[in-house]
C-alpha cells in the first residue's frame, strides 16, 4: 500500500478517521461556516498524534472557499478578515520584529507565491524612525525570498538560520505553495500552522525544516496548494469519469457495473498505487497545476499579504495598508 502525500493536515486526518467519522487519538478536529467559507482546525495534541499525522503538535488551521481562485473581492476581504484573526490569535503576545520568508521560486509560477508574498507586506524595519504620519501601531518588519537551492547552491534553512542570528526578529512568518491529496482543494484552501515548515515536501523534496527547533524563534507558515500529483489527479479524475459513466448510462455498462463498483470500493491508497505503476514509465514524477494559476497566484498573494499587514501591524486597517503599499 502506497502513502498518498499532502501537506493539509486536513487531509491527512481525513485519511486517519476511523468508521464512524472521528479520529484517532492525539488528534481533535473542529469546524464552523462562516459566510460560506469554512474553516477548519485540527490541533494534534500528544506524541501519538504528532507520530500517526506525520506532523509536529500544534495548531492547523484551513480556510477553503471556492471563491478563492475567482476575483471575487468581496468573498476575498472576508478570507482576508478570518485569516487576520486566526493569525494575530496565534502570534498573540510575540513583540518585537517580524521576519517574513517567501519560500519557493518566483521563475516558476505556481511555486511563486512566496516570492510574491514578499513583495507585498509593509516592510518597517529600516524605517521605524521616520514612519509616514498617520500610521500608528507599526512594528518592524522585514523580509526576503531568498530563492531555491537548484538556483542558489545554499539550503534554505542555512539562508533563514543565518538571517534570524543577524536580525534576530521574535518571530519568522514563512510562506509556501504546497501539494494537496485533494483536486477540490487546489487554489481553493489556506493553511495557517504554528508548527513551521519544511520546504520543498510538497513535491517530494524535504528540506531542513523551518521551525523553533531550528531557528530558536516561533514559525508561522502559511501556504496553499497550488499543485497536485499527477498520479491523484488521474486516480480522481478515473473515478469520477466511472461514477458519472454507471450513474447516466447503466445499460451502456452492463456487465461492466459489477466491475466498475469493485474499483470504487478499493482503498484510496491502493487505486494510487495501481495508478502511479501505470502512468510513471510514461509521466515520471509530475505534478500539475490549473492554467489559471498566474491570476489565482497573485490573488493569494494579496489575500496573505493583507493578512500578515493588519496582523502583524496593530492600528492599521486594509485602507492604510492599499495607501502606502499598493
Amino acid at each position: 500500500m502506497e502513502n498518498i502525500y499532502t501537506d493539509l493536515a486536513l487531509e491527512m486526518a481525513e485519511q486517519l478517521q476511523d468508521g464512524d467519522g472521528g479520529y484517532i487519538d492525539g488528534v481533535e478536529v473542529d469546524n464552523y461556516d462562516q459566510n460560506g467559507i469554512m474553516v477548519n482546525t485540527v490541533r494534534i495534541v500528544n506524541e501519538s498524534g504528532a507520530a500517526a499525522m506525520g506532523k509536529a503538535q500544534g495548531h492547523y488551521i484551513t480556510i477553503e472557499s471556492p471563491e478563492i481562485k475567482v476575483n471575487n473581492v468581496a468573498v476575498h476581504e472576508e478570507i482576508i478578515t478570518i485569516l487576520t484573526d486566526n493569525l494575530a490569535r496565534l502570534v498573540q503576545g510575540v513583540d518585537g520584529t517580524v521576519l517574513v520568508i517567501g519560500l519557493g521560486n518566483r521563475s516558476v509560477t505556481p511555486d511563486s507565491l512566496g516570492p510574491q508574498v514578499v513583495s507585498k507586506v509593509l516592510i518597517t524595519r529600516h524605517i521605524m524612525d521616520d514612519l509616514p504620519v498617520g500610521l500608528d501601531g507599526l512594528r518592524p518588519l522585514c523580509a526576503l525570498a531568498p530563492g531555491v537551492m537548484g538556483m542558489t547552491g545554499i539550503e534554505t534553512g542555512e539562508v533563514v538560520r543565518g538571517l534570524v542570528n543577524h536580525v534576530k526578529p521574535a518571530l519568522v512568518v514563512a510562506i509556501d505553495a504546497l501539494a494537496a491529496r485533494k483536486i477540490s482543494r487546489i487554489n481553493q484552501t489556506i493553511q495557517l500552522t504554528d508548527t513551521g515548515i519544511s520546504p520543498g515536501a510538497g513535491v517530494g523534496n524535504r528540506r531542513m525544516p523551518l521551525n523553533k527547533e531550528n531557528l530558536g524563534v516561533p514559525v508561522i507558515a502559511i501556504g496553499v496548494p497550488t499543485v497536485v500529483d499527477a498520479a491523484i489527479f488521474a486516480t480522481d479524475a478515473m473515478g469520477l469519469f466511472l461514477h458519472q459513466l454507471a450513474e447516466e448510462a447503466p445499460d451502456a455498462v452492463g456487465s461492466g457495473l459489477s466491475f466498475i463498483q469493485t474499483l470504487e470500493n478499493l482503498e484510496d491508497s491502493d487505486k494510487y498505487a495501481a495508478m502511479h505503476a501505470a502512468i510513471d514509465p510514461t509521466v515520471g514524477n509530475m505534478f500539475v497545476t490549473p492554467k489559471e494559476i498566474g491570476e489565482v497566484v497573485g490573488w493569494l498573494s494579496n489575500i496573505i499579504a493583507n493578512a500578515i499587514n493588519m496582523a502583524m501591524h496593530k492600528g492599521i486597517e486594509r485602507e492604510d495598508i492599499n495607501r502606502f503599499m499598493y
